[in-house]
């Protein structure tokens, strides 16, 4: 079960023109803006990276603007964690658990979950909120990603098991952001 105290949340690589050809990409912008959203009600920390941004483009506006009190973690490898900027946000966190989002499923996102799973790190991939070019390509990855360890979920499912009660103010904000 995810803890709200233990959990983070990384955005990883929604970036120009790619971010709009992926896989249902209106569908995973809509779900990408729920689960930042509701992650921000829950206080759980966001590390927001950028891969190569001069070449692929900066983040999309509709989540760079939910996530403007900080900044993108620029990266140039594959693995996130292998950019000591990120690793160091990471640790810094004090979270164990991390949820995962972003593109491209079978590259960023695969390689970054591998490298916090190895650190022994619990990883969760919001399957609704990650996607690649091709439809195949994200089974791959998520069926490889559960075979190394890695937990999926969705948005609901995730926003939920933070919350855990219905009694608790937060919960109608969250209940709003899902309908």
């Amino acid at each position: 079960m995810l803890v709200q105290e233990k959990t983070g949340l990384i955005v990883i690589d929604v970036q120009g023109k790619l971010a709009r050809i992926v896989h249902n990409s209106e569908e995973l912008v809509s779900n990408l803006e729920k689960l930042i959203r509701g992650c921000q009600i829950l206080s759980i920390p966001i590390i927001w990276a950028e891969q190569n941004p001069k070449g692929l483009g900066a983040t999309i506006p509709e989540l760079e603007k939910l996530l403007h009190e900080q900044q993108p973690i620029e990266k140039f490898s594959f693995n996130a964690l292998d950019n000591e900027v990120f690793k160091k946000a990471i640790i810094n966190s004090g979270r164990k658990q991390w949820i995962i989002c972003g593109i491209e499923a079978h590259i960023f996102v695969y390689q970054t979950a591998l490298g916090l799973l190895s650190k022994n790190f619990e990883v969760e991939i919001i399957a609704d909120c990650v996607s690649s070019r091709a439809e195949e390509s994200i089974l791959i990855a998520l069926q490889k990603l559960q075979h190394k360890g890695a937990s999926l979920t969705n948005v609901e499912m995730c926003l939920y098991e933070l919350v855990k009660d219905s009694r608790r103010e937060i919960f109608k904000e969250i209940l709003t952001l899902i309908k």
